[in-house]
């Protein structure tokens, strides 16, 4: 018996650039999935908390179809039985507090709190990148999402106080410690999203038909001046740019987080919101104008984007603490222009990744 938790994250820069064997720079936030496990008899069995409903399977079968919350649990058990590691009958209960839809990776957080638990329960001793592999299996095999490995990596391998700069490719994941004077303010736009049902898989496979028609592997080997020189239609042509730009502005911001330059933050954040909004085209008009408001609150101390696949979600701001209360504010202004009120504006520092306790 156990209990078993993963946190979801926030990407503070690279946007669709992880399945472009690309870099991205996210990291584990404090709120996230605690699954409490055990062995059981016959068919395996959950309760979701948050949902109040429950499930019972076969966890050494094929994936038995299922939408929502337990085509997530059926689906990483199938990915263990894909890679011959077989299950017993499990007892599970879940619950978790990542807002649903808002591009801060609660699938992910639940894959990998289920893969650790899984993990434990059959006594596999899986490491973290492991772990996040086989998460991440079960959302493009099972789920019906052709998402990246970086929401699980980063849930995987989350360290408190640090962001982390993750090549997608080579699977290296390298802390970057974020100073004590930095703040993380995620505000959501009220707009949920569904990756399945939005335009992702549509966005990944035209980065994909761009790769192949520059002759590189991944967009994460080409260059500006290959994609201006390249024979490719004008929207194709633009989904690439960003990648290849978005690349180049991960690194960028690393840097700029390790020598404390609000200024080149402050850019970077708002030419990376600019290339989601122009070139990829999966931000929304009420979302560039909280960014707006909240990169103008930052007083260039920091800066804010979308974070997230698009079409909803978040906003993320990158400030200094001492600016931190007036972007809040600014935040919960913009929201009550009209009336409302955002379904989470919250201030958070990086934290841990997954973790498995025996009880």
């Amino acid at each position: 018996m156990g209990v078993a938790y993963a946190p979801g994250r926030v990407n503070l820069i690279g946007e669709h650039t992880d399945y472009n064997d690309g870099f991205v720079l996210p990291c584990a936030i404090d709120r996230g999935t605690a699954i409490a496990f055990g062995r059981g008899e016959g068919l395996s069995t959950v309760v979701s908390a948050d949902f109040g409903e429950d499930d019972a399977f076969d966890a050494s079968a094929p994936f038995a179809g299922a939408v929502g919350w337990r085509a997530h649990v059926r689906g990483v058990a199938a990915v263990f039985a894909d890679r011959a590691l077989s299950l017993p009958p499990l007892r599970l209960a879940v619950a978790g507090d990542v807002p649903q839809g808002a591009g801060l990776s609660s699938s992910a957080s639940l894959g990998v709190a289920l893969g650790g638990a899984f993990s434990a329960i059959g006594e596999f001793g899986l490491g973290e990148t492991d772990i996040a592999l086989i998460a991440q299996a079960s959302e493009n095999r099972y789920v019906g999402t052709a998402c990246g490995n970086m929401d699980q990596l980063a849930a995987a391998h989350g360290r408190a106080g640090h962001t982390l700069m993750i090549d997608c490719r080579s699977l290296s994941v390298t802390p970057v410690a974020m100073p004590d004077d930095f703040a993380v303010l995620i505000v959501h736009s009220g707009i949920t999203r569904g990756l399945v049902d939005s335009a992702y898989n549509e966005r990944r496979k035209a980065c994909e038909a761009a790769a192949a028609a520059l002759g590189v592997a991944a967009l994460r080997d080409a260059t500006p001046a290959m994609v201006d020189a390249a024979a490719l239609d004008p929207a194709t042509r633009a989904r690439a740019r960003h990648v290849v730009t978005e690349n180049a502005r991960v690194a960028a911001l690393a840097n700029a987080i390790a020598a404390q330059d609000w200024g080149a933050i402050g850019e970077l954040m708002a030419a990376s919101h600019a290339s989601m909004r122009d070139d990829f085209a999966i931000t929304l008009p009420p979302i560039d104008a909280l960014v707006e408001v909240l990169t103008q609150a930052a007083g260039g101390r920091g800066g804010a984007r979308m974070t997230g696949g698009g079409f909803g979600g978040c906003v993320v701001a990158l400030v200094a603490q001492n600016r931190l209360d007036a972007v809040q504010s600014a935040a919960v202004a913009w929201f009550a222009r009209d009336g409302r009120t955002s379904p989470l504006i919250h201030a958070c520092r990086p934290s841990a990744g997954l973790r498995v306790d025996h009880i």
